[in-house]
């Protein structure tokens, strides 16, 4: 039995992993009344959306899997919204520069990771999507971020994200800058290969992992 085969049908990934619209609404709003930590739904929320990557991914899913997952992870964001801590942005608490790198488009991960860092007071400087590497080199040597969040879900992005990472590596006063990748496209193989410092597949590890590097830049 899968891991995904082994979860409650009724819980709120499992819901998300159907593409069960209404039913994983519903059950975000029993855990909202019943007083869950709103970052805890979040996490769910994202193994569910973990799981409709691997059936798109093995074929189970095609990319309209994909949009109507997003278009539920995207109302449940509207009820968790107001719940999390205000997004009251302060430098002293770290600044992070994010970018989906040239060749991909997508920024469903991106985004989620940029609402949660402004929840713990950071500071994102957001470049969009498809931004190439001397766009992303000229921004980080402007604004001097704590780290450098490189995003992509496609399997070219890591080109991107390799080609951002040696043009960041080329600049002295960029050099001790860290640089974490991100999305479900990366592993540690592909951490090593484009020469970052860090690696998520998820947003929660990726909040997490960048809030470390910050109090470790700081520290």
């Amino acid at each position: 039995m899968t891991e995904y085969e082994s979860l409650d049908p009724a819980s709120l990934a499992a819901r998300i992993a159907a593409l069960d619209e209404q039913g994983a609404l519903d059950a975000v709003n029993a855990r909202i009344a019943a007083g869950d930590d709103p970052l805890a739904i979040i996490e769910e929320c994202q193994l569910g959306m973990r799981w409709v990557g691997e059936h798109y991914q093995s074929g189970k899913y095609f990319i309209s899997g994909l949009i109507m997952a997003g278009e539920i992870f995207r109302e449940a964001m509207v009820a968790l919204g107001p719940l999390l801590p205000p997004e009251t942005e302060d430098a002293t608490h770290g600044s992070v520069l994010i970018a989906t790198v040239r060749g991909d488009i997508h920024d469903l991960g991106k985004n989620i990771v940029n609402m949660m860092l402004r929840s713990y007071g950071i500071v994102v400087h957001d470049l969009g999507v498809d931004v190439p590497p001397d766009e992303i080199v000229r921004k980080a040597a402007e604004l001097r971020p704590d780290i450098i969040g490189l995003s992509g879900l496609l399997t070219i992005a890591t080109d991107g994200m390799k080609a951002t990472i040696d043009a960041v590596r080329a600049e002295d006063e960029l050099r001790g800058v860290p640089i974490i990748i991100g999305g479900g496209i990366v592993d540690e193989h592909t951490s090593q290969w484009t020469g970052a410092d860090h690696w998520a597949d998820d947003a929660s590890r990726g909040v997490r992992l960048i809030r470390e590097a910050i109090a470790a830049s700081r520290s």
